[in-house]
C-alpha cells in the first residue's frame, strides 16, 4: 500500500469518525414509560445533557421581600402606567429584579435615561418594557390554561439578556436558483427544524398568522381531505420545532398509534393546544404592534418585530425552568391585566378536534 493510499483511508476515517461524533447521542440513556406499553410511548432522555439542561434551566435567586410602606407605587412615583396599586417598596423590589433579569450589565440606564427623570419615556426600552410587563400578566391572569399557577417572568424568556436569545423573524428565503426554481422554504437544512429537510419557517404560518396546523385525514379514505404533501412537510417543520422546543419525543403529546386521535393523546397535548393559542396572540397583540417604537437595527431582514415561539420561554425544557414556581415570589405579574383590545380573548373550552 503506498503512501497516498494510506493518507486517502486515513482522512476518510477521520471523516467517518467526526460524523459519528456530531450524529449521535452517546449513552448513558433513561427512558420512561408515558404511555401504554407496546405503543412506543416512550421518553428518551441523554443524561449528559440532562444535566447541562438542569443546570442551564436554574431559576434566578429570591431577593428578600421589603416591608410595606403602606402606599401604593403611583404615589410615590411618577408615570407609574402598570403597577399602579402595587406597594412602593415592592414595586422597588420587582423594578431591582427585572434589572437582574433583563439587562444585568447594562442596569437601570438601559431602560431609564441617564440624567433624566426616572417617569420619562425617553428610551424606546423603556415603552417597551412597560408592553411587555403587561403581557407578562396578562399571560399569568388569563392563560392559565397553558401556564397554570407556575406562571411567568421577565426571566423566563430572557434569562439575563436584553434581548432574548430565542426569538424569531419572517424568513425571507434564499434567493430563486434560475432553472432549479424556487426552494419554497425547504431543502436548507436549518437549526429551526432539527436540521431536517423541512420548511425552516413554520412560525410565520402558523405563530403569526393562524393557518391550519392538522393535515391527517380523520377516516380511512380521503374523504375530501385536500391536505398536500408540501402542506405536511410544513406541520412536520413545526412539530420538529416543538420537540426541540421542549426537549421531548413527538410521544409526548401524541399516541404513536393514531397521531390524530385527542382522545388517545396524553394530557399535553391540550396544554400544547392553548400553548399555540397564546403565542400566536402574543405575537399579534403585544409585539407586533411595537414595531413604531423599535429603532431599525432590532428589526428583522423583512422590517418585522421579534416575535416568540415555544423555545423563546421553554430552552429545552418541557417546561420552562423545569417546572419551577416563579410566580409565587411575585405575585404582583399575575395581577388582573386586561386583555388586549386587537386580540380575542383567551379560550377557556377543551381542545378542539
Amino acid at each position: 500500500m503506498n503512501f497516498r493510499l494510506r493518507m486517502v483511508l486515513v482522512v476518510i476515517g477521520v471523516v467517518f469518525c467526526l460524523i459519528v461524533a456530531v450524529s449521535f447521542e452517546w449513552p448513558s440513556v433513561a427512558t420512561v414509560q408515558r404511555g401504554f406499553r407496546g405503543l412506543a410511548m416512550v421518553q428518551v432522555a441523554n443524561l449528559n445533557t440532562l444535566e447541562n439542561k438542569v443546570s442551564a434551566n436554574a431559576p434566578p435567586l429570591v431577593s428578600d421581600k421589603l416591608d410595606p410602606s403602606g402606599q401604593p407605587a403611583s404615589a410615590v412615583y411618577q408615570n407609574v402606567q402598570v403597577l399602579k396599586d402595587v406597594d412602593s417598596n415592592e414595586f422597588l423590589r420587582l423594578m431591582s429584579e427585572i434589572t437582574a433579569w433583563v439587562a444585568p450589565q447594562q442596569g437601570c440606564a438601559y431602560c431609564h435615561a441617564e440624567g433624566d427623570d426616572l417617569s420619562s419615556d425617553k428610551l424606546y426600552t423603556k415603552v417597551v418594557a412597560r408592553r411587555m410587563l403587561e403581557m407578562v400578566r396578562h399571560i399569568n391572569a388569563d392563560w392559565k390554561t397553558h401556564v397554570g399557577e407556575t406562571g411567568v417572568t421577565c426571566f423566563t424568556c430572557h434569562r439575563g439578556l436584553p434581548v432574548p436569545a430565542n426569538v424569531w423573524f419572517r424568513d425571507p428565503g434564499p434567493p430563486p436558483h434560475g432553472l432549479l426554481g424556487n426552494r419554497a422554504g425547504q431543502n436548507a437544512p436549518a437549526p429551526s427544524v432539527g436540521y431536517a429537510s423541512l420548511p425552516n419557517d413554520p412560525f410565520t404560518p402558523f405563530l403569526e398568522y393562524a393557518k391550519e396546523i392538522r393535515v391527517i385525514s380523520t377516516t380511512p379514505l380521503p374523504s375530501g381531505n385536500r391536505r398536500s404533501i408540501k402542506q405536511a412537510e410544513w406541520t412536520y417543520g413545526l412539530m420538529m420545532n416543538f420537540s426541540q422546543a421542549l426537549g421531548v419525543n413527538c410521544t409526548f403529546c401524541h399516541n404513536s398509534r393514531s397521531f390524530f386521535d385527542w382522545d388517545q393523546s396524553a394530557p399535553q397535548r391540550d396544554t400544547a393546544w392553548f400553548g399555540i393559542r397564546m403565542v400566536r396572540e402574543l405575537n399579534q397583540a403585544f409585539l407586533e404592534p411595537l414595531k413604531a417604537e423599535f429603532p431599525h437595527q432590532r428589526l428583522g431582514p423583512l422590517g418585522d418585530v421579534p416575535k416568540v415561539n415555544c423555545t423563546t420561554c421553554h430552552q429545552g425544557a418541557f417546561k420552562p425552568l423545569f417546572g419551577a414556581n416563579v410566580l409565587k415570589d411575585y405575585p404582583e405579574l399575575a395581577g388582573a391585566a386586561p386583555s388586549p383590545s386587537s386580540a380575542p380573548p383567551a379560550p377557556s373550552l377543551q381542545p378542539k378536534p
